[in-house]
């Protein structure tokens, strides 16, 4: 006979699984800003601290935050948006410009007199095809990138329609988490199952490596977009500002990082400007992103993670790949909570086997 309790248990377990697996595909749609909310608010959660203890009120402090980082987002977004779509178009057309008048040619002609490509044509022992090859390629680019362009000018209206929404759960879910995320944060320790000394281990360790994470990877690809892009201002490299944007993103990449970005703006200025300032442009970039990847990135990231530099690369190299942008974040929260609970089983399970023993 089966024991009724037993019974209760697994229907009770088989239907918590069921609601569980319908919620998540409740909420799947918009996982990605929810989340994008929750890392915004660990961020804010010591500044709406600090407001919170001048106001004495956690509704309206939250409230303040929200419109804080809503003005902070979408003023520098509407400017940067406008300007990157200037200098986008701008760019084409002076790429379109460029193949009217036969500036390829003129470009792959010195490219083709140049002491570096005769060098190249010693070394290899024959003449490399520069004045054919380049012009149509470049051409090839140009109807690629048009025919691109046009296929997805009709879903850009969608995109952007969906970006708004997303933004709005964005700003909703971040307000709610202000004033109630410690509840939630509470609710969430009580039922985990596990002593609580390991609650505090597990948690502790999320929290500074969400921490450590997010100081060391977003200021120091703030810091090489910031530098990088006074360097091409400087030397004078057209749609700096839309370089420096890509700068950043691009610090953000596990390989190449900025010198995606870079170099072929070096190459261009060497060969617009002279080869002096191409140089000046690659000793400068390489020397800020030398000096942050190598002394700020660590000291920021320091007293966070406990994870050693390998496991570091591959918690966000593999967080990138599984889940996009947040897995710069997931992925080492992943193997630094995964630590956590190797630690624990030690202590729990392994240690006191060997004291009872």
């Amino acid at each position: 006979m089966f024991d009724r309790e037993r019974i209760i248990q697994i229907f009770f377990f088989g239907f918590l699984a069921l609601m569980a697996y319908e919620l998540f595909v409740l909420l799947a749609p918009f996982m990605t800003p929810i989340a994008w909310a929750i890392l915004i608010a660990f961020i804010m959660h010591p500044l709406l601290l600090e407001l919170d203890r001048v106001l004495k009120r956690r509704s309206l402090s939250a409230f303040i935050l929200t419109l804080g980082v809503t003005l902070g987002i979408i003023l520098p977004a509407v400017w940067l948006s406008g300007r990157l779509a200037t200098e986008a178009q701008t760019l084409y057309a002076y790429a379109s410009a460029a193949l009217d008048s036969n500036s390829i040619g003129h470009a792959t002609e010195w490219m083709k007199h140049s002491d570096w490509v005769m060098s190249v044509d010693r070394r290899l022992g024959y003449r490399i095809r520069v004045e054919d090859e380049a012009p149509k390629y470049a051409l090839q680019a140009a109807q690629i990138a048009s025919e691109y362009m046009a296929k997805h000018l009709s879903s850009a209206a969608r995109n952007a329609l969906t970006a708004v929404i997303d933004f709005g759960i964005v700003l909703l879910v971040f307000f709610y988490l202000l004033r109630d995320g410690e509840s939630y944060y509470e609710a969430l320790r009580r039922l985990t199952p596990l002593h609580e000394e390991d609650k505090e281990t597990v948690y502790e360790t999320l929290r500074s490596t969400l921490s450590s994470v997010m100081r060391g990877l977003m200021l120091t690809a703030l810091l090489q977009g910031v530098t990088i892009g006074l360097g091409l201002l400087v030397c004078g490299v057209p749609y700096w500002a839309f370089l420096a944007v890509l700068s950043a993103g691009a610090g953000l990449l596990p390989l190449g990082g900025t010198a995606i970005v870079w170099l072929p703006a070096a190459a261009y200025l060497a060969y617009a400007s002279g080869l002096f300032w191409g140089i000046v442009l690659v000793v400068w970039c390489s020397l800020a992103v030398a000096i942050i990847d190598n002394f700020v990135k660590p000291l920021l990231m320091r007293s966070g993670t406990g994870l050693p530099t390998m496991a570091l690369f591959l918690g966000i190299a593999g967080g990138l790949e599984a889940y996009g942008p947040l897995g710069l974040f997931l992925g080492p929260a992943v193997m630094s909570v995964f630590a956590a609970l190797l630690r624990v089983y030690q202590k729990t399970y392994v240690d006191r086997r060997r004291e009872a023993a």
